[in-house]
């Protein structure tokens, strides 16, 4: 037995010794491209704004980015698990109007922490949905995310909810030292997703339902209950945002989180998580938000016209669309 283990390494040695160096650096590129063009891009908007390189900036574009960036870290499990969710940015809103409207009316820590629970439930309801009608993830949460808007109508009346309270505005305002608490809390959700994805039995069970979801059946995967999990894990990121955006603003309005879903799909897809499942990371979704946002901030630093970023970002995302599908073909 130690006798024929003892030559693999060579083989396996010889065999990247025969990959030719042009596709060991493709390869390269494909899995660390986007952390290139990051480093790129602040290294030319360094040299074009003095104030970009500052931690008072770089704290700055971190805080504004946290709703999206824990929407996208959690958005990531249900795109490599084969789905997507066009929901979150409704989910978003109906949390947010819940928040603020628990916090005059009941408490305002009652109303923090039922955000990120009435996203979770609502993450829920689209998972049961998609898996009991065996309903394409794309169109029900479309269409959930309508009713979901009008949930969010009802709540308010139409009208917005002002929370006027010191204690309710301290996760989205508050600062531990230099460091935002939307910040701290986006780092820690960040960390936990990561490692529910790369250390559990469940992220080893999501990569198999979106690299071939009939062989994970056959393997004894519960594959519905994998799907219901990352909606629900990605509801409840929604729902934490949120209440984050809610209590930075200190207006709960039926209509935040416009587009947000959107946002947050060209992240992870920037990222280069695979749109057809089955491969990607929760740094990858981060380094996308991260782009998104150095644009956009170097774009506000140079006042440039919002039509040029717009179309940077579109053309970024081309990309990143064909490269994902130039992978997949081979």
């Amino acid at each position: 037995m130690t006798e024929t283990s003892q030559p693999a390494a060579p083989v396996r040695a010889s065999r990247i010794a025969e990959v030719p160096f042009s596709r060991r650096v493709v390869a390269f590129l494909q899995t660390y491209g986007i952390l290139i063009i990051i480093a790129l891009l602040m290294g030319w908007l360094t040299t074009q704004s003095s104030s970009f390189l500052t931690p008072l900036n770089l704290l700055n574009i971190l805080n504004q980015s946290a709703p999206l960036a824990i929407i996208a870290c959690a958005l990531t499990l249900v795109i490599i698990g084969g789905g997507f969710d066009l929901s979150a940015g409704a989910i978003f809103g109906v949390a947010s109007v819940s928040a603020a409207w628990l916090a005059v009316n009941v408490d305002p820590t009652v109303g923090l922490i039922a955000g990120p629970l009435v996203g979770l439930l609502l993450g829920i309801v689209n998972g049961l949905i998609i898996t009991g009608f065996n309903v394409h993830s794309f169109l029900a949460t479309l269409a959930s995310s309508m009713v979901f808007r009008g949930i969010a109508i009802l709540i308010t009346g139409g009208a917005l909810i002002p929370v006027r309270m010191p204690e309710f505005a301290f996760l989205g305002r508050g600062k531990i030292g230099m460091v935002n608490v939307a910040v701290i809390v986006f780092l820690v959700f960040a960390a936990a997703m990561t490692f529910l994805l790369t250390r559990t039995t469940f992220g080893r069970r999501v990569f198999a339902v979106g690299g071939n979801e009939e062989a994970a059946i056959l393997s004894g995967v519960r594959t519905n209950l994998v799907k219901i999990a990352t909606f629900g894990l990605t509801g409840f990121a929604a729902g934490l945002a949120g209440v984050i955006a809610v209590s930075r603003i200190s207006m709960g309005q039926p209509q935040a989180g416009v587009g947000m879903e959107l946002d947050a799909i060209a992240a992870v897809i920037l990222g280069g998580t695979s749109i057809y499942g089955g491969k990607g990371a929760v740094w990858r979704s981060i380094a996308g938000v991260l782009l998104l946002a150095l644009i956009g901030n170097g774009f506000n630093i140079l006042n440039v016209n919002p039509f040029f970023k717009d179309l940077t970002t579109g053309l970024i995302i081309v990309v990143a669309v064909a490269l994902s599908a130039g992978r997949k073909r081979r």
